[in-house]
């Protein structure tokens, strides 16, 4: 009896002592904050990812520099008091012009002022008398940006003054809408500005819907602007698939058929952490899926939704901010390609997304 009673009591002290200490130490555990894959509920697996390239507040005030010509630009010369000496002039893909007597001069990354007095210094060694010139800019030709998608006129603008973003999408003819619609044909979530080849958070939502001007930024040369088609939905599969793709969203699309469609997994996949992306790209949130526990059928499939981002990893990945954003750059900088590549080439098929995200990502 004594002996069935100090048991008791072992036991009882053993059960307290785990209760006090929970759960023991897991040396897998993720230590980022994100779910396993069997955590399926939409709200658990994922988590807000934070954008480090954040509007800046200098891009809301108009740039002082001045405009610098470049190599397609057209300028007008005339030497004054002399009508009969105007003439246009395309600044060359060697950066010079050529008027006159001139065999050549160059004004490449000159403002006005300076190609103007470039250029007299160069006549005054073939007149008997000082000259005085007048430049004009009647054409640009080396500064754009690029308004695509769902506007009136998609293309490359010139950009010759400083404009806004909300100023430039109204010169593209404004974004396409349908009789009765309040939000046009645009999926305002997903559409995007991208500059020097990264994403920048401008919140499409908020700027159009609501007009707030802290998203209208001032646009550099050469950033792209793609208001994406709010009538299709796809599914982006990029990464250690197969054939990395935009895959056409059905109702109940599940990961495994995502990535299955994509060729599935290719050898030394990483497959433990298969991170989605989802939400707008100026708030996006991220999860870690276990795709290996999927396929053995030890965790449920997740479903997706339209717009998701899932990229299989090459390697283990730990912080999620730093891969989260280089998805989303891959990402941005693959529908630039495309959608840049039907602009010119309107004809011509879409080049097939190729988005691998490279070993030195996962880390």
């Amino acid at each position: 009896m004594k002996t069935a009673n100090i048991l008791s009591i072992i036991l009882l002290v053993v059960s307290l002592v785990g209760c006090a200490h929970g759960p023991g130490f897991d040396p897998r555990a993720r230590t980022d904050g994100l779910n396993d894959s069997i955590r399926t509920a939409d709200n658990a697996l994922f988590t807000p990812l934070a954008i480090t390239n954040q509007i800046d507040q200098a891009w809301l005030k108009p740039p002082q520099d001045l405009y610098r010509l470049g190599p397609g630009d057209v300028i007008e010369i005339e030497v004054l008091g002399e009508v009969a000496s105007r003439a246009s002039a395309v600044v060359g893909p060697d950066g010079k012009i050529y008027y006159g007597m001139l065999p050549g001069t160059f004004i490449w990354g000159m403002t006005l002022t300076e190609s103007k007095a470039n250029i007299e210094q160069g006549l005054n060694k073939y007149l008997k008398a000082p000259c005085e010139i007048s430049v004009t800019l009647n054409h640009v030709g080396s500064k754009h940006v690029w308004i695509l998608g769902n506007v009136q006129t998609p293309g490359v603008h010139p950009l010759s003054t400083p404009a806004t973003l909300l100023e430039s999408i109204s010169a593209a003819g404004g974004v396409l809408s349908i009789p009765g619609a309040t939000d046009g044909v645009c999926d305002l979530q997903r559409s995007f500005v991208m500059r020097d080849g990264k994403l920048i958070p401008v919140d499409f939502g908020r700027l159009l819907r609501e007009g707030d001007l802290s998203q209208n930024i001032y646009l550099q040369p050469n950033d792209f602007v793609y208001l994406r088609s709010g009538l299709t939905r796809n599914v982006y599969v990029l990464g250690a698939v197969a054939m990395p793709r935009v895959v056409p969203y059905v109702d109940q699309m599940s990961l495994l058929t995502a990535i299955m469609s994509s060729g599935g997994p290719v050898p030394y996949a990483h497959m433990e952490e298969v991170a989605i992306v989802r939400g707008s790209l100026a708030n996006p949130k991220i999860g870690a899926v276990n795709l290996r526990m999927i396929l053995r059928g030890q965790a449920p499939d997740v479903k997706l939704q339209p717009g998701d981002i899932v990229c299989v990893s090459f390697v283990p990945w730990r912080k999620a901010a730093i891969f989260g954003e280089s998805i989303l750059g891959q990402f941005v900088r693959t529908i630039a390609v495309n959608e840049g590549y039907r602009a010119v080439m309107p004809n011509a098929q879409a080049l097939t997304p190729s988005l691998p995200v490279g070993s030195s990502l996962g880390r």
